[in-house]
């Protein structure tokens, strides 16, 4: 399975203090002829398209670009939102009925609070009912958790409630310090170190309650006794289509433009195939923390 990620603009109804995209606010709307043009050049080498942005189910013309996927002959559609118009069970079934056949939403706190706070809008309300709604409307639903400063000692909870809303999967992804997260750093980017108790306890609770959960961008050498839930190491190729860049090959890219290895990770047993950590993590904090795995 291939998929062909396509940016539909960078427009958003919250305002994520971590947004990797922030800083693209200001190149707002993609037109819907590039995007058109993009969903049909993606066809052509993958089986599967994500629409993400920004926020596109706030997109005007949504509807149509879903209809021109299936057209297109994509097996997998999936959403990837902040849920909130998801809340609305119209609009729900609209989704579903045009072709819509996975949802991806985030959900970063258990409780308003915290998830309002670092989305930076009163959406945690709108989120939960947009995941109870397509879960009872039996919909492949799986929930993205950026881990931050904030929430990362919840992330436990955060496991809890996920696994009470009756989601397909979950996945603790590890801030990316670009966009607002970058803008934020010192606010919103934990020591790793610290991070792992948590998470780790999190996927405890997903393997319990025999939920699907994974990590993604942390590296294997904190991750001894859960490698099964690397990421990286599971994921679905794909190419990425973005504001006037079109991305053949975003492991390869990923690798080679947005993640380091450190200068002893030669030495770990995981090196071949460990993809590092984001660039700008080491670069503010050094490498201590990463030690190799013996061979």
């Amino acid at each position: 399975m291939k998929k062909a990620d396509i940016k539909i603009g960078f427009l958003c109804n919250n305002n994520c203090v971590f947004c990797v995209q922030g800083h693209k606010k200001q190149f707002g709307d993609i037109s819907l002829e590039v995007i058109e043009k993009n969903i049909v050049a993606g066809s052509k080498d993958c089986d599967g398209v994500v629409f993400t942005g920004g926020e596109p189910t706030i997109k005007k013309g949504i509807e149509g670009l879903v209809a021109l996927a299936v057209k297109s002959g994509y097996k997998i559609i999936q959403m990837q939102t902040n849920g909130r118009m998801f809340a609305y069970t119209e609009f729900c079934e609209k989704m579903i009925a045009l072709g819509v056949n996975e949802f991806a939403l985030a959900l970063h706190g258990h409780t308003p609070e915290l998830h309002n706070w670092l989305t930076g809008s009163d959406s945690f309300h709108q989120t939960v009912a947009g995941i109870r709604n397509l879960v009872q409307l039996k919909q492949k639903v799986m929930i993205n958790v950026v881990v931050v400063k904030s929430n990362y000692r919840h992330l436990p909870e955060i496991a809890k409630l996920l696994v009470s809303l009756g989601v397909a999967q979950f996945q603790f992804a590890f801030v990316h310090a670009v966009g607002s997260a970058e803008r934020n750093f010192d606010m919103v980017v934990p020591r790793m170190s610290l991070v792992m108790p948590y998470v780790k306890k999190g996927l405890d609770i997903a393997k319990h309650f025999k939920v699907a959960a994974m990590t993604e961008a942390i590296p294997f050498c904190f991750m001894t006794g859960y490698e099964e839930y690397v990421a990286e190491n599971i994921q679905f190729d794909s190419m990425v289509y973005d504001y006037q860049m079109e991305i053949e090959d975003y492991k390869k890219y990923r690798i080679t433009e947005g993640k380091l290895k450190g200068p002893n990770c030669n030495k770990c047993k995981h090196y071949k195939y460990c993809e590092g950590t984001w660039r700008e993590y080491p670069e503010k904090f050094g490498w201590k923390e990463f030690k190799p795995i013996k061979k």
